[in-house]
């Protein structure tokens, strides 16, 4: 079996944990501190603060913002559930808009017909670590009045025109789930320049206390949304670790390239790279010219044991959005279509060449390529 993703851990990160465990402290400590620190240079911030997962930091940057009920956050349909339920999270509305069918990301043509009055912030996903065009974004949010906010949960390490992902609206979250190109086993990150919300995430994300307070004072509404030193440490040792990992990851999606260049009825995430843009590989998704030829080749590749994923089914037709949203379909046509016509194959830092080959012949079979 080709799993589709797997994390790269090394005997540096078990030592580091180990001297967590063999130490007092297992949550409030110091490698929590490092962390936020090498995560705030990663982002080019001035700030970080470490929580319990890229979701949380999301929940947390809407709140800092005063984001709440009334209020519309524009967004994309074609992510990841999370982005767009955390604004439901602060009783506020996602307002979905269609994406760009090269890069897949949220589409800045459509994003200025969709404010109002109503609207607080965008929120911009770099879909699977390739950023989004945070030239536009930003010119729009700032001619509107709005926050920008950054889900560079999938990009940790990118770059948009030679600055890194995060870094470039408001605030920003990454995230460490397994399957990222870095991991804590679960945990997230937010990143920002300005005091005030970094000081305020970190207070809601340790029960409303401000870092001052004694333990027992607690100044806000607030959350258990805080990261704990083993995961930490984890991800310290894997932040000093990222330009390996990125540089690895970058030389699988290279032999993907190698083995499906001139394949038909493939479009290679490749062909999405646009000029001074520097993605920070977290998947390898093909898109493929129909549903049909996904299907087949998820079906050959299952039945192979190579695990794969239709990355992503849009979001406003998840059961729970048409049920709120009455969505029917036909509403985002272009988010649709990539989510019926997208797969993704499996990525991860020591995936061989012999496998990605055996990958690629299955897919060749399929469609009909010699």
């Amino acid at each position: 079996m080709i799993p589709l993703s797997r994390p790269d851990i090394t005997e540096k990160e078990i030592r580091r944990v180990n001297e967590v465990l063999r130490s007092p402290y297992l949550s409030g400590g110091t490698a929590l501190k490092e962390f936020e620190a090498k995560a705030a240079r990663v982002a080019g911030t001035k700030y970080a603060v470490g929580v319990s997962s890229g979701t949380a930091a999301l929940h947390l940057i809407l709140l800092a913002l005063g984001i709440g009920e009334g209020d519309e956050v524009i967004t994309t349909p074609f992510s990841f559930v999370a982005s767009a339920n955390c604004i439901l999270y602060v009783g506020a509305k996602p307002v979905f808009s269609d994406i760009d069918p090269q890069t897949l990301n949220l589409d800045p043509k459509g994003v200025q017909g969709k404010i109002t009055p109503r609207t607080k912030a965008i929120l911009v996903v770099h879909v699977f670590g390739f950023p989004a065009d945070m030239d536009e974004f930003r010119r729009i949010a700032a001619e509107n009045g709005v926050f920008l906010i950054e889900d560079a949960c999938e990009a940790i390490g990118a770059q948009w025109r030679g600055q890194p992902a995060g870094g470039l609206g408001t605030m920003g979250a990454f995230a460490f789930y397994p399957n990222k190109q870095i991991t804590t086993g679960e945990g997230g990150m937010v990143v920002t320049n300005e005091e005030e919300y970094a000081e305020i995430v970190q207070s809601l994300s340790n029960q409303g206390r401000k870092p001052d307070n004694s333990w027992l004072t607690h100044e806000r509404l607030g959350y258990n949304y805080r990261l704990d030193e083993l995961s930490a440490a984890l991800g310290c040792v894997q932040l000093d670790r990222l330009p390996e990992i990125l540089a690895a990851r970058e030389q699988v999606a290279t032999w993907y390239q190698e083995e499906l260049r001139g394949v038909p009825e493939l479009n290679l995430p490749q062909h999405r790279l646009v000029p001074g843009v520097k993605p920070s590989w977290f998947l390898y998704v093909l898109r493929f010219s129909s549903r049909e030829f996904r299907d087949r080749v998820a079906a050959a590749l299952t039945e192979k044991g190579i695990e794969n994923k239709p990355y992503f089914p849009a979001i406003h037709l998840q059961p729970f959005y048409r049920r709120a949203f009455n969505y029917q379909g036909g509403e985002f046509p272009e988010t649709e279509r990539a989510a019926d016509t997208c797969l993704a194959l499996p990525f991860y830092n020591k995936l061989r060449r012999e496998q990605i080959r055996a990958v690629g012949n299955i897919i060749k079979k399929v469609v009909g390529s010699k």
